[in-house]
């Protein structure tokens, strides 16, 4: 796992709870900077919620989460839109604005946090969506574009503030094998060239081992973490039978693991 000293985040003894009900307790982990990181699990694990606490849209029952030297839990609220300025989320639905072109989706952010002008916002906007594989759709609407498509202008959307730290909830949700890895590539090509440290919530193994760098696996059985690491090493030397069955699934781990990451 990461060393606490290339830690881009660290998460410090984490309860997330409604409630009375503790979803999960005594997350420990860290995430080394620039590197792509799995936030794994079944259903009803707490991955996305995880992923809230992070973002702070959702407060923590205790522990802390720290980006670089900052905390983030007990920051003030301007502490906290600092920090956020330098994050971007991509939410499993796109989140995108129907009635708004993909340009004017885009430019949103830049509009609100920036000083550009909108011709600049415009260009920025273009810029963002050919970086996507969008170039030449600024002018449609999500409903004229298909599933994948609203996933990376959803992307493109993101990275319009030029983030360090880069957060997809699910982002391969309803989306065939082949643009399943298209995405993949994709955030491997924006995490290079941007030289972002990506957070990503999925239990898709073959993006989990073709794009993850490290991980941490929240079992629902007993409410914690209970293994971190390289996914390909978990798989190879994990003795926790709930790990190995979800990294097998099918028999697909031992498929993906044979396969070299693409990117």
């Amino acid at each position: 796992m990461a060393a606490e000293a290339e830690a881009r985040i660290r998460v410090r003894g984490l309860t997330m709870a409604y409630g009375s009900f503790v979803l999960m307790h005594d997350l420990d982990f860290a995430i080394r900077r620039g590197s792509v990181f799995i936030v794994m699990g079944g259903s009803g694990s707490g991955k996305s919620t995880l992923l809230r606490h992070m973002i702070g849209l959702q407060e923590p029952a205790a522990g802390e989460i720290f980006y670089g030297d900052e905390c983030f839990t007990t920051a003030d609220p301007e502490g906290r839109e600092q920090m956020l300025r330098r994050i971007g989320v991509m939410y499993q639905s796109g989140a995108l604005f129907s009635s708004l072109t993909l340009a004017e989706n885009i430019g949103l952010p830049l509009g609100e946090y920036t000083d550009l002008s909108p011709a600049e916002i415009r260009d920025v906007a273009a810029l963002k969506l050919a970086l996507v594989g969008l170039r030449g759709f600024e002018n449609y609407y999500p409903s004229q574009i298909s599933g994948g498509m609203q996933k990376r202008a959803g992307l493109a959307r993101a990275i319009a503030l030029d983030p360090d730290v880069l957060f997809f909830d699910e982002p391969s949700a309803g989306l065939d094998p082949v643009t399943s890895r298209r995405l993949d590539d994709l955030i491997l090509e924006l995490r290079d060239s941007l030289g972002a440290t990506i957070v990503v919530v999925t239990h898709e193994l073959a993006s989990i081992f073709s794009i993850g760098d490290d991980c941490v696996f929240l079992d629902p059985e007993s409410r914690t973490m209970i293994a971190s690491g390289s996914p390909r090493e978990l798989l190879a030397h994990s003795s926790d039978p709930r790990v190995h069955e979800f990294l097998t699934r099918g028999g697909d781990g031992e498929r993906s693991q044979g396969k070299p990451p693409h990117g």
